[in-house]
């Protein structure tokens, strides 16, 4: 796991993983911040997710351990867990502890296409059987047709669910250098969807981020698969951030209440040269008078209009801009279209 959550760079000395994840979680809670504990600690689960440094199968500490370590009541960890199983981000598993989910509740992706196919290996030897057909022939013609190898493929067309218009059309021109030539990606937001605005068909398959997959499963139409990706820090917002002044004094604005503890760790790990740190909500009533402080203004993606309109001018701003992890891509997103893309040809070839 990165330092993204640590709230100190020191005491790293033989640490385990499990170690790691609960001192971090626990150090990057802010009692300085206008946010409830129990709204950063999702947060940075939340977060943890979809950055990839909490990947699936990852093991989190237990009620009581994280509830000690950070000093808050035990009911405010069970809580958010709670929160988060029911989100389908985390899992319980008995007499084994609190895991990371895959992002939705279903007993896997895997597990899920081998029941599907074996429903359609029945009903295809039920109709060989109405139609006259041996299982002999039925499985002949099943091995000529592995024989032949991966089908002739088609372009794919990818939907990319985000939280804001432009932030999410520069995560899918990300995503769009790894596709094929002729593939397309439209973009729309979760907001959008949950106003009740139509779906962009036709799709293939849908891009998210990695820890409001769940949600969005929800909000597309059904039988369209939905992956989540995880991100990273732009290589561009971490040579800005390196090149801050270390005499300046920084305002970080956040839009999301949950996600507030981890801006300043995010920022302090690319410019651990910076002591003069602070942070606001985007709502935050005294926001104009914490802008006029600053010498140089770092925000969320969908910030930008209001710092800018509030930020004084010769002020430096900049934002902390995210990018699909190319890894995840690679891994998660890229086997999962050449299968649809082979088995969507294959269904365009065959006799109506």
């Amino acid at each position: 796991m990165s330092d993204t959550y640590e709230a100190t760079r020191s005491n790293e000395v033989e640490q385990t993983p499990d170690e790691r994840i609960l001192a971090n979680l626990a150090g990057a809670l802010d009692r300085s911040l206008p946010v409830p504990l129990s709204t950063q600690l999702r947060g940075l689960i939340e977060f943890g997710i979809a950055l990839g440094e909490l990947p699936t199968g990852q093991r989190l500490p237990s009620v009581r351990e994280l509830a000690e370590r950070a000093g808050i009541a035990h009911m405010t960890v069970a809580t958010v867990y709670r929160e988060l199983r029911e989100a389908g981000l985390i899992e319980a598993k008995p007499g084994a502890g609190t895991y990371v989910g895959d992002g939705h509740n279903s007993d896997g992706l895997r597990s899920h296409a081998i029941r599907k196919i074996q429903r359609r290996i029945e009903a295809l030897f039920n109709e060989a059987e109405q139609l006259g057909l041996s299982p002999s022939v039925v499985s002949s013609l099943v091995n000529a047709r592995a024989a032949r190898g991966p089908a002739p493929t088609r372009p794919l067309r990818v939907v990319m669910v985000g939280n804001f218009v432009e932030t999410t059309q520069q995560y899918a021109n990300r995503i769009q250098d790894h596709l094929g030539p002729d593939d397309t990606i439209v973009v729309t937001t979760v907001d959008a969807l949950h106003r009740g605005e139509t779906f962009p068909l036709p799709c293939d398959i849908c891009v998210t981020l990695a820890h409001r997959r769940g949600e969005v499963e929800h909000l597309v139409p059904s039988g369209i698969p939905v992956v989540g990706l995880s991100f990273i820090p732009a290589e561009e917002t971490r040579a800005q951030l390196a090149m801050i002044d270390p005499m300046a004094r920084v305002g970080i604005v956040s839009i999301f209440p949950e996600f507030t503890a981890l801006m300043k760790p995010g920022v302090l790990r690319f410019a651990p040269h910076v002591s003069d740190v602070h942070v606001r909500l985007i709502t935050a009533p005294d926001l104009a008078a914490f802008l006029s402080q600053v010498d140089v203004a770092i925000y969320a993606s969908g910030a930008e209009a209001t710092v800018r309109k509030l930020l004084p001018p010769g002020r430096q701003a900049m934002e902390f801009r995210y990018v699909p992890d190319p890894h995840a891509i690679r891994v998660t997103l890229l086997p999962i279209v050449e299968r649809l893309r082979s088995t969507s040809a294959s269904q365009e070839e065959m006799p109506s």
